[in-house]
């Protein structure tokens, strides 16, 4: 499965599409199956608001528990919006924050982080 994505340029919140429009709430996503033309003419319907949003693309999804999840681990933070306080989409989600913060296989994150040195 997979899911249409963007930052809304207004105030740099991330958007998800669902017929024909954007919305906050990943929950509120709509999916599309693998292969799926509609999932491409999404795509091409919200690059076309150029005003709206910046560079919409398409991420993949994986269930997990009946849940769907993105698999990409940065994806996920970008699902559950601001990380540092509980407000906004953390506060709204309750039990679809806790399923995709427990997510299980590829979207779980190795808890490693490589530091650059700087000249």
């Amino acid at each position: 499965m997979r899911a249409l994505t963007a930052n809304r340029l207004v105030d740099g919140e991330v958007v998800f599409w669902r017929e024909g429009q954007w919305v906050e709430r990943f929950a509120d996503a709509q999916l599309f199956q693998d292969g799926d033309a509609a999932a491409e003419a999404a795509e091409a319907h919200g690059k076309n608001q150029p005003t709206v949003v910046v560079e919409p693309y398409l991420i993949d999804l994986m269930e997990a528990e009946g849940i769907w999840a993105p698999v990409s681990y940065r994806e996920r933070i970008r699902a559950l919006g601001p990380t540092n306080l509980a407000h906004g989409k953390q506060e709204e989600g309750g039990a679809m924050v806790e399923a995709l913060l427990n997510t299980q296989g590829a979207a779980r994150s190795s808890g490693r982080v490589n530091l650059i040195k700087r000249k």
